[in-house]
């Protein structure tokens, strides 16, 4: 079932050499064309102009000219991600919001991507125990996401809400949103590892998200309970996080695949490397190890 999953990468792995202008990301293009990798992921950092991916405030010929560079290369742009807030605590323009993804939809349109994952809330944890605020995020959260949905299903694109930014990372909270949703559009950006930032068992919640998922991140983290040092980042429960190669981390990968394969599932699944070591480095050594897991899943 493995050879119906197509593995490729995330622009976001490439993020080390598109930040210090090494690349850009036409040699991503092309680097991704001469991989392993079926197909590339763009990863919306900023609503930029220097941003070198096409974003709102990007010159329109240049996003035209990514397009024509990755249908000459032969890279599948499989998926767009972009920040969006239909909720904050202090309150939040969803009309506003609505609109900007709604505006994304249509450059995902013009790049010939079918699939947009769009946040629903800010990055960062909420101290204590935040459920009365998720209680009273969902409703302008599920309301945001319905309507783009909607829209983006008359430009034939699938949405999708991702796990992860701790306020809506944990796997329940995910399929909450899907079901209340209710559209056969909208499903989730699974990322298999982001699940350890909220402490929750990879192994253990995937297979519960996986009949909802529209594409797949494959990650992985080293998870130390004792402070290790400097580059680490603190799980919400406190434990200690740092980006590991895909297969090289503490996550129980070889599980993580058989779930994927057992559930049947066919699609985009994306190398999302976030480690110290050089990008290529990791994103070659993971695809590498992302096919032999799931070829012996």
């Amino acid at each position: 079932m493995a050879n119906r999953i197509a593995l490729g990468v995330s622009s976001y792995s490439f993020q080390q050499r598109l930040a210090s202008g090494d690349m850009d990301l036409f040699d991503v293009i092309e680097w991704v064309a001469h991989s392993r990798a079926e197909h590339l992921e763009l990863a919306v950092l900023a609503d930029d102009p220097a941003s070198p991916i096409p974003n709102l405030a990007s010159d329109p010929g240049y996003v035209d000219r990514v397009r024509a560079a990755a249908e000459s290369a032969g890279v599948d742009l499989s998926n767009l991600a972009m920040h969006a807030e239909f909720w904050a605590p202090g309150g939040a323009d969803v009309g506003a919001a609505v609109a900007r993804v709604e505006a994304y939809v249509d450059l995902a349109e013009r790049l010939g991507i079918t699939r947009l994952r769009h946040d629903v809330v800010a990055h960062g944890a909420l101290p204590g125990d935040d459920t009365p605020l998720f209680e009273a995020a969902i409703e302008p959260i599920v309301a945001g996401s319905k309507q783009v949905a909607r829209y983006a299903a008359t430009k034939g694109v699938a949405t999708s809400v991702e796990n992860h930014g701790f306020f809506v990372q944990s796997a329940d909270r995910i399929r909450r949103i899907v079901h209340a949703v209710d559209e056969p559009n909208f499903l989730t950006t699974l990322d298999v590892g982001n699940f350890v930032c909220v402490d929750e068992d990879p192994a253990v919640v995937v297979p519960q998200n996986l009949p909802y998922a529209m594409v797949i991140h494959l990650k992985d983290f080293y998870v130390r309970d004792v402070d290790p040092g400097e580059g680490w980042f603190r799980s919400r429960g406190g434990r200690y996080l740092r980006g590991a190669i895909v297969g090289n981390g503490d996550l129980d990968l070889g599980s993580v695949a058989r779930s994927i394969t057992e559930a049947g599932y066919e699609g985009y699944a994306s190398i999302e490397f976030e480690g110290a070591e050089d990008c290529l480095l990791g994103i070659e050594r993971g695809l590498a190890n992302a096919a032999r897991l799931l070829a012996a899943a």
